[in-house]
């Protein structure tokens, strides 16, 4: 079970800031071998949804209100440490930030550019593909939305 706390970028201690962003280097760039910029100004308009087991960050969404990234809320740089996948946290910490969403946004409406190999996951969640696949920083990802 995940401990999932939801803060502010001006919220996040030094410690958790650094802990997002290796996690987020260590599988966004590292294991995908992709190159690209994640450090790309928007996580300060961001709500940040950290999970953490046994006191360590290993899940991570973040979270905007609609306009902010796309028209709908929207939820993205989703990411689980790679050791921690096997145990289904993946859902755990989406449901922890649709429901974020709800709550924060007050709205259903969630706006995805999920990566392809991910939309079984994201269906399973209720998630929907709407258009056709492109290539993001290399890697193809196809537009989702759960209403």
């Amino acid at each position: 079970m995940l401990t999932i706390k939801i803060k502010r970028f001006s919220e996040l201690s030094i410690h958790e800031l650094y802990d997002t962003l290796q996690l987020r280097s260590e599988v966004f760039v590292v294991e995908q071998d992709c190159v690209y910029q994640d450090l790309d100004g928007k996580d300060e308009e961001a709500l940040h949804v950290l999970g953490f087991k046994n006191n360590k960050l290993i899940a991570y969404t973040r979270i905007f209100k609609a306009g902010d990234y796309f028209k709908e809320a929207s939820i993205g740089r989703v990411v689980v440490a790679k050791n921690e996948r096997d145990f289904k946290y993946g859902y755990d910490i989406m449901k922890a930030s649709i429901k974020a969403v709800h709550d924060c946004f007050n709205t259903t409406v969630i706006k995805i550019s999920a990566q392809v190999y991910l939309k079984k996951f994201y269906s399973n969640l209720g998630f929907k593909t709407i258009g056709e696949q492109y290539l993001e920083d290399g890697i193809p990802h196809v537009a989702m939305l759960k209403d």
